[in-house]
């Protein structure tokens, strides 16, 4: 199954010039989403983390059921304000202003394997400030793992991880 063909392209979104490649139409068709689970199953777990993150919110439905297909755990890295409880956060830079990501202080563990995984790697500002926050609750990360990659962008080249994509386009 060639999984490319289940990826929108969206000419003009969120701002004139940008291309916007979306997960929806791989998302909608059960057969492509779980090929797709499938394929980057066998990726993750060759780096045998003990827990994947999911970055907000795309990234959360490629590791939700990603964790439960290799029976590990997972965590959600979010927005401020959305996890109840102590939290730890990291602020970060985008490339107009800053953000601010945030995980349950209590839901790693000094020591543990993580691989961190979001649908898309543009940039790489929002996967490189997870990897540090991620850093900062003594875990390891082994891996960032996303679904689409664009390549244009050397996001590759920001990060000080393995970066594996399940599909790369220029962008």
């Amino acid at each position: 199954m060639d999984l490319e063909n289940y990826i929108g392209k969206i000419p003009d979104f969120p701002k004139p010039g940008i291309l916007f490649y979306d997960v929806s139409p791989l998302l909608a068709c059960p057969k492509a989403w779980r090929a797709a689970i499938r394929q980057i199953a066998t990726i993750v777990e060759d780096f045998e983390p003990d827990l994947l993150c999911g970055i907000e919110s795309r990234g959360f439905l490629l590791s939700a059921p990603l964790a439960l297909e290799l029976d590990l755990g997972f965590t959600m890295i979010r927005k401020p304000g959305k996890l109840p409880g102590e939290t730890i956060g990291i602020d970060y830079d985008l490339e107009y202003g800053s953000d601010r990501l945030e995980i349950k202080a209590d839901v790693i563990q000094k020591g543990q394997k993580v691989v961190v995984l979001d649908d898309l790697l543009a940039t790489g500002g929002t996967l490189k400030a997870t990897i540090e926050l991620v850093r900062s609750c003594g875990a390891t990360v082994v891996a960032a793992v996303c679904l689409v990659e664009l390549t244009n962008l050397g996001a590759r080249d920001r990060l000080d991880v393995p970066v594996v994509s399940l599909m790369e386009f220029e962008g």
